[in-house]
């Protein structure tokens, strides 16, 4: 999940920011020779700077400023054409012809043509190059030859027909309504020729043709990048130059913004969501948002597999959490109980679905399935849950794993990894040992980002967000259904019919939408953030 990018991990999903490490210079080391230069906190990302590898929100915020698609997203989340001179589809959604605005370049100088999406696009998707990107390109024709065991890594999607250097037409192996809205995501963000010849080395210093260029990565310190000054987009950098200060404490990134040493900070430590909005050494922010949080559980799992038992145990698992008092007691009302598995900011939320009771406390509910599932398996054992002791997270984990204790009489075991790069990497190599915290933050505005992208089998199996290789045959098609739809409420419907599925399920568990919360320096101007929670970096100044 966007963290994915992640909840998924905020994951966002994913793309979120974090934490960094102290004393790496920031608002009061500031020389007039560094000009406006913005320090953000973040962590080191866990994926490589490549834009079809990443479902990591720290190395998600970096590449969105390095890279410039076809088309971008502003405030509100709305498709705006960036590379992109237009985008037309037919009748169905089977075909879209995209013609390119010339004099494109990437930062090395070498031009930006369709060749330059058709061949990134399909060396994403092609399952040899095992980028986790892959899925987003599902519905493209060829998608399921480049997933072949054996085939040639440098094999192209089918379906990708370059006119001619600033005309593509793509055509679906189905329809796919959402596709122009999917293009602004990372994923789709054309490469260099440079990119190929050596992909490992090109993820230490990237090339890309965004409002910024790549300037230096210091790992576990620090990333910087600057303003280009050839970029003539809509998305123009306000300021010099921006850099990503890694953190492994958020109480040390608040502690650098109080003092002056960092600039902006978008995960806070659970110590402060009580004060930070009265804390007079910082500006605070807290808005409503679009980020998603649950449990999730590894494909592989004591009991809780993709079968009766597991359901049950699932759906005792969820009811024996008490949402409503974590958010009050520990999140400081920083956050929303869930009813479904989008946001309340996104076309097709709900709160009406069918078997949302599954995501509702009830302990006695709880206890009697458990006690069912015991019929079928009885239960032995630890539960596990897993975590990045480097998000502010511990607080609530300790409160789920007390609230399965106490109604379910199990043991449990909270299991925290040292770094979120190393917790992700477990994820993604399906090497976690029990239930996880998880969550997504939108790569797009819409409701099939947080459910195909995170539920379908196109995205199982390492190939998308879906770390759980959940598959139900009835999901893929009511999402395939809403594809093809004619109108988002016709699409809705199905998005909708598709959630039921998974409240039944319970693949991941629903907790809670988060709020966007942030804190900066009293003197930073034009802070907004975007429909994914992340603040707008290239507009911000310092006075």
């Amino acid at each position: 999940m966007s963290g994915t990018k992640r909840i998924i991990t905020l994951v966002a999903a994913v793309c979120a920011l974090t934490m960094g490490l102290a004393g790496c210079g920031g608002s009061k080391g500031s020389t007039a020779e560094e000009g406006q230069i913005i320090t953000v906190g973040s962590k080191e990302p866990t994926n490589p700077l490549t834009p079809g590898q990443t479902l990591d929100g720290n190395a998600g915020q970096i590449i969105n400023m390095l890279y410039s698609g076809l088309v971008s997203y502003d405030t509100d989340g709305n498709t705006r054409n960036e590379v992109a001179k237009s985008i037309e589809a037919n009748g169905d959604s089977t075909e879209f012809t995209i013609t390119l605005n010339q004099g494109w370049k990437f930062t090395d100088g070498t031009p930006v043509t369709a060749k330059s999406f058709s061949r990134a696009w399909s060396y994403v998707a092609n399952v040899t190059n095992a980028q986790l990107g892959a899925s987003f390109f599902s519905t493209i024709a060829g998608y399921d030859d480049l997933q072949k065991d054996g085939v040639d890594g440098d094999a192209q999607l089918s379906g990708l027909e370059v006119k001619d250097d600033y005309t593509l037409i793509v055509h679906m192996s189905q329809p796919d309504s959402v596709f122009p809205l999917k293009l602004g995501y990372c994923a789709f963000y054309p490469l260099p020729e440079s990119f190929y010849d050596d992909p490992d080395g090109y993820a230490e210093h990237p090339v890309g043709n965004g409002p910024y260029k790549f300037s230096e990565w210091t790992h576990n310190s620090r990333i910087k990048i600057v303003r280009n000054a050839d970029y003539d987009g809509p998305r123009k950098a306000k300021n010099d130059g921006i850099t990503f200060k890694m953190y492994t404490d958020t109480a040390a990134a608040y502690s650098d913004v109080q003092s002056g040493n960092l600039d902006i900070l978008t995960s806070l430590p659970s110590t402060a969501l009580g004060s930070f909005q009265k804390n007079k050494l910082v500006k605070s922010y807290n808005q409503p948002g679009s980020s998603f949080v649950a449990m999730m559980f590894p494909p592989k799992s004591n009991h809780i597999t993709y079968d009766e038992e597991g359901r049950l145990r699932r759906q005792a698992i969820s009811k024996a959490i008490d949402r409503e008092t974590i958010i009050e007691k520990i999140l400081h009302g920083t956050a929303t109980e869930a009813t479904d598995f989008i946001a309340p900011t996104i076309s097709g939320y709900s709160k009406d679905l069918k078997n949302v009771s599954n995501i509702r406390f009830d302990a006695d509910a709880a206890k009697a399935l458990w006690a069912e599932a015991d019929q079928i398996s009885p239960w032995s054992g630890v539960l596990e849950i897993d975590y990045p002791s480097d998000a502010p997270v511990k607080d609530w984990i300790e409160a789920i794993a007390n609230n399965l204790r106490n109604t379910l009489g199990i043991e449990v075991k909270v299991n925290p990894y040292p770094t979120s790069k190393e917790y992700y990497t477990a994820m993604d190599n399906r090497q976690l040992g029990g239930m996880y915290r998880g969550g997504w933050a939108p790569d797009y505005p819409s409701a099939e980002n947080y459910l195909v992208q995170l539920y379908s089998s196109s995205a199982a199996d390492g190939k998308g967000g879906n770390s759980s290789d959940y598959k139900n045959p009835d999901f893929d098609a009511a999402m395939s259904a809403a594809a093809a739809a004619s109108s988002v409420e016709e699409a809705n419907k199905y998005y909708q019919e598709g959630e039921e599925y998974l409240l039944e399920d319970l693949p991941s568990i629903p907790l809670w939408y988060t709020n966007t919360v942030a804190v900066s320096v009293p003197g930073l101007k034009n802070v907004d953030f975007d429909f994914q929670s992340n603040p707008i970096l290239n507009e911000i100044t310092k006075e």
